[in-house]
């Protein structure tokens, strides 16, 4: 008993398992409705279907009644309450036999497949999407010899023809101008594999076809009698690289299908029925995952879906550098202009409202900046310097066999304050907003982070001329997903936090006044992106898991300035040359359809590289205690680049004069206070970071003691 108790929960298991990790798509029949036949707004035998861009609109055209007409539907993509528009129909120049039609992206033109001319009728619209207001054009004959079906891609740029003469084939041409068909050019021809034919992939029959691709264009469909063929496509509307996933067969439904449509997620698909007059033509069905008829759309196939995992990883580790690389800079600046400025004192001070970075404020931060470990720190008698730095990065992640292109812009401000204590040791404290604008691929997918982020650097001299420098940090991050597969996209927000680190050594030779200054850097951090879930198409949100993701560089490199005295103040130009090499651990992101929960994994998310920096720049130190760092960056390695430019400043206040900087919430406010002539003069101004819309403000009070 216990063994066949035993034996029966394996198979159990082994079944579960099994059905658990292989999902297919799948269709479900929902509704049809029966087009009238005959009259001034019927339509005798209908052969192809057609929405408009929200699906608010439908419209069937067929054989025998040379038109087109249009209903209205109550519900987008809900043909079960579909309202006929008496009168809103096209007959404009239809030759013939009308089989198909295919809307521009606008709706300002559409294209009619004639059975009888064997050409391409264009008809455009006064008003968009309304065939009422329809006009011919003109026509195009593809010199093809059974035309059945006409499609886009959505650019436009590309088009394709089912020719069912012979044994069938398919044919993509592109486009001068976007559905501008006068001068197309013919670029490949598929007409199966070497053993089987187009005709035989989709049932060897020679029953009017239709043709569709999913709104990204990695699926395309194709009918013929009763069955609906689905192929995947390795590049986007691109039929260099076709294969068969299977066929469909909606023969209880229909009886011979012609035209095809999806909505625009993929969630909802309509075939036409032509067989006979008013019975059941235009039919409805669920399907599990978007574009699902037989497999779902694999997003670690997809090129832009691929690039957009990659880039909230790759975005998160340069994320460490563009916070670290202003505090190291800071602290080679004062390497390099340490005899030349006297630091005075500053009133910082750090407010959040948020408790565990108000507990930092109150304790930590006093303590790290304190010389003796005190905990008591009085500002007003510390030897403080406050600075900041604002950069603006560039860069660009080509396209590889398996990821789109990312163009990539980060800017980013820094606030920071440090002091020298009694053991000679510089301590600071930063603050960084940083936004990261990342575009993926050639449809519309993107990314938007913003971050925050605290660090507690110091520079350590070992000697007169070496230095160990060292920092510590922790980032919130805040990221904005756009997916778009074309004629729909998904959004998310995801959040994360991350801590990091960076150690330097540095020493310099000096001869003259010019230095010679090797160093060795290691970057290293952890990152934890939290699950989210895409909203806005339901066949193709996803769901997202935890995502952790390690950061480990190391680099080498040298540095040369010289140092030039006028009277206004000191001028030091400087180069930098540096290697370093992501040596990063390998990530992975595990993700599932909403709809039907088949999973998928994508492993190896790893953009370990091997990158040469260098950068040119200008210090400027003047006597009325403004000092100025300029300085530009390439970033450059085998797949990518980038271009980065910083301004920093610093002022060196008098006894008179005092500043203070307070974050709250997502509200930063600086201070300035100052007493001149019996006068005090206090300037107080604030911006919301973090917002959908940012605010800001500033006040000016100046009063007076008698």
């Amino acid at each position: 008993m216990l063994k066949k108790f035993f034996g029966t929960f394996s198979i159990t298991l082994f079944v579960l398992v099994f059905l658990n990790s292989i999902a297919f798509g799948a269709i479900s029949y929902v509704d049809d409705i029966d087009v009238p036949a005959n009259g001034s707004n019927g339509q005798n035998i209908p052969h192809g279907v057609a929405f408009n861009s929200d699906g608010t609109k439908m419209y069937v055209i067929g054989a025998s009644a040379n038109r087109v007409i249009q209903y209205t539907l109550s519900t987008p993509f809900d043909i079960s309450e579909a309202t006929l528009l008496a009168g809103s129909v096209c007959t404009e120049g239809i030759a013939g036999d009308g089989l198909k039609l295919t809307f521009n992206s606008d709706g300002s033109k559409f294209f009619i497949v004639d059975d009888a001319t064997q050409d391409v009728e264009i008809l455009t619209l006064t008003t968009a999407y309304d065939i009422s207001t329809c006009s011919n054009t003109g026509s195009k004959d593809f010199d093809t010899t059974n035309l059945r079906d006409l499609k886009f891609s959505n650019d436009g740029k590309k088009v394709f023809l089912y020719d069912q003469g012979g044994t069938h084939s398919l044919k993509q041409y592109s486009l001068s101008s976007a559905f501008d068909i006068s001068n197309p050019t013919l670029v490949t021809t598929y007409t199966g594999t070497d053993s089987k034919t187009l005709k035989v992939l989709t049932g060897n029959k020679n029953k009017v076809n239709g043709l569709v691709f999913s709104s990204d264009g990695s699926k395309m469909f194709v009918t013929n009698d009763t069955k609906i063929t689905e192929f995947t496509l390795s590049n986007p509307f691109d039929l260099s690289n076709v294969t068969q996933e299977g066929r469909e067969n909606v023969s209880d439904q229909v009886a011979k299908i012609s035209g095809i449509a999806f909505n625009n997620d993929g969630s909802k698909m309509f075939v036409v029925d032509f067989t006979s007059t008013g019975t059941s033509d235009i039919h409805e069905y669920n399907v599990t995952c978007g574009f699902g008829v037989k497999k779902c759309i694999d997003p670690t196939a997809n090129k832009d879906d691929v690039a957009s995992v990659e880039s909230q990883s790759e975005g998160t580790k340069k994320l460490i550098q563009h916070t670290t690389y202003p505090v190291l800079n800071r602290m080679e600046w004062l390497r390099r202009n340490s005899d030349r400025i006297n630091l005075t004192n500053q009133n910082i001070k750090f407010q959040f409202n948020n408790e565990m970075l108000n507990a930092l404020s109150s304790s930590l931060i006093p303590i790290y900046f304190s010389s003796d470990n005190s905990n008591e720190l009085n500002y007003q008698n510390s030897n403080w310097s406050f600075w900041s730095e604002g950069s603006i990065s560039i860069g660009r992640t080509g396209d590889s066999a398996t990821s789109s292109f990312k163009d990539i812009t980060a800017s980013g401000i820094t606030l920071g304050a440090d002091k020298k204590g009694e053991d000679d040791i510089m301590r600071g404290i930063a603050l960084r907003f940083g936004a990261d604008d990342v575009d993926v691929g050639d449809l519309g997918s993107a990314l938007d982070m913003s971050s925050f982020s605290l660090t507690f650097y110091e520079t350590r001299p070992k000697g007169e001329k070496r230095f160990v420098d060292h920092l510590l940090g922790l980032s919130f991050l805040n990221s904005n997903l756009i997916n778009n597969s074309g004629s729909t996209s998904t959004d998310g927000d995801r959040y994360g936090e991350q801590l990091y680190g960076s150690l330097s050594l540095r020493d310099t030779f000096s001869k003259n006044r010019l230095n010679f200054t090797p160093k060795l850097k290691i970057n290293y951090g952890i990152t934890h992106l939290g699950a989210y879930e895409e909203t806005g198409a339901d066949g193709l949100n996803l769901e997202f898991n935890d995502q952790y993701i390690g950061n480990f560089t190391s680099s080498l490199g040298t540095s040369l300035d010289n140092t030039y005295d006028f009277k206004i103040g000191t001028l030091i130009p400087y180069f930098d040359f540096e290697y370093y090499a992501d040596m990063s651990p390998s990530s992975q992101q595990t993700f599932s359809y909403i709809s039907n929960g088949e999973e998928f994994t994508l492993k190896n998310i790893n953009n370990s590289t091997h990158n040469f920096m260098s950068s040119i720049g200008l210090d400027f130190i003047s006597e009325n205690g403004l000092s100025l760092m300029t300085k530009y960056t390439r970033d450059q390695a085998k797949q990518n680049k980038n271009d980065s430019f910083v301004i920093a400043l610093d002022y060196k206040n008098s006894q008179r004069s005092s500043y203070a900087m307070s974050i709250q919430d997502t509200s930063a406010e600086f201070s300035h206070n100052r007493k001149f002539n019996g006068l005090n003069i206090d300037v107080d101004t604030h911006y919301g970071f973090l917002k959908d819309d940012p605010d800001y403000g500033a006040t000016i009070e100046v009063s007076s003691k008698f």
